[in-house]
């Protein structure tokens, strides 16, 4: 399994328009083979911060997800990328 998270930043005046410019593309890719979640979101805290999550089955299924994605291009400049790819070995209840 992998999961993909952290946050970018933009515009702060920009950042819902960025939000909301991926809404199709979340729609789509939860419906992916192999997408087992994903979120593009503002944060509460932070006006220039979105929030990414992700969470796929397997390289090839992210592989294959990315070949198709047709990300939207909003013309809103990423200011800050803070996103990491990590792959889970273990998976448990943290309850």
């Amino acid at each position: 399994m992998l999961i993909i998270a952290g946050h970018v930043q933009v515009d702060p005046a920009q950042r819902d328009a960025f939000v909301a410019a991926h809404r199709d593309l979340v729609d789509r890719a939860r419906r992916a083979p192999g997408c087992l979640d994903l979120a593009i979101t503002a944060d509460p805290l932070d006006p220039a911060r979105v929030n990414n999550f992700e969470r796929w089955e397997s390289e090839e299924a992210l592989a294959a997800w990315r070949a198709v994605a047709d990300a939207p291009d909003t013309g809103i400049a990423i200011t800050g990328d803070h996103v990491l790819k990590f792959s889970v070995t273990d998976v448990r209840s943290p309850f």
